[in-house]
């Protein structure tokens, strides 16, 4: 019992030293400047060079998707809206896949190079998806009736743009709630997850896509 209360105070003490560490935006921030991967790190399975897999053209990433990763905010986020633009290419041949990730954890340091995705929420920005979410690394929510398997699906149809043309993706984080807009309509929501702040990630995973804007807004 004791040794249990203690391992308790640790996850309190940890919780309180994220919570601490995570910023509330003071006003809109444009996270991506268009010139450069400023504010941002990343991790690709099997430790691979990240420059080999993001670039910057014309103002614009691109993401050739493989391998799978992401590009991850240096600092922490509670209470915001994220807004990402992007647009997959018109010759593609499958679904492609890519995402926001909010309320990310750090990794494990033990943690094996082929597991990517850490105590996070995953806003599926996958073509035919935008409004899903998966749950990774095991983050807790509020089950809602949805759920299948760590994936909780959307009960409505798509609302993104066709392939070529640019998709507006927002994550609204207000406390331990998470709500994925797609092009303005409100697709899907969660609540209770056990983190209410944390990294904001860009995934790379399965097919290559142009990202014109990441921004930051406060909640009111």
């Amino acid at each position: 019992m004791k040794s249990a209360a203690v391992f308790l105070c640790l996850i309190i003490a940890l919780s309180k030293a994220v919570a601490q560490d995570a910023i509330a935006s003071a006003g809109h921030s444009e996270l991506f400047n268009s010139k450069d991967f400023s504010g941002w790190t990343f991790f690709e399975r099997g430790n691979t060079d990240p420059m080999k897999t993001w670039s910057i053209t014309n103002g614009m990433v691109h993401c050739t998707g493989r391998p799978t990763g992401y590009m991850r905010t240096e600092k922490m986020y509670r209470d915001f809206e994220v807004t990402a633009e992007w647009r997959f290419p018109t010759n593609m041949t499958k679904a492609i896949n890519t995402g926001v990730c909010v309320f990310m954890q750090n990794r494990a340091t033990d943690a094996p190079t082929n597991q990517v995705w850490p105590h996070c929420v995953e806003c599926q920005g996958m073509h035919g998806h935008m409004g899903d979410f998966w749950i990774w690394s095991g983050m807790k929510i509020n089950e809602p009736f949805n759920m299948a398997k760590n994936g909780i699906k959307m009960l409505q149809p798509s609302n993104e743009s066709p392939v070529g043309e640019w998709t507006t993706f927002q994550c609204i984080c207000r406390s331990n709630t998470v709500e994925i807009v797609v092009n303005g309509k409100s697709m899907n929501k969660i609540t209770g997850c056990d983190v209410a702040s944390g990294y904001i990630g860009i995934q790379s995973e399965g097919g290559p896509f142009d990202l014109r804007k990441v921004s930051i807004d406060p909640l009111n």
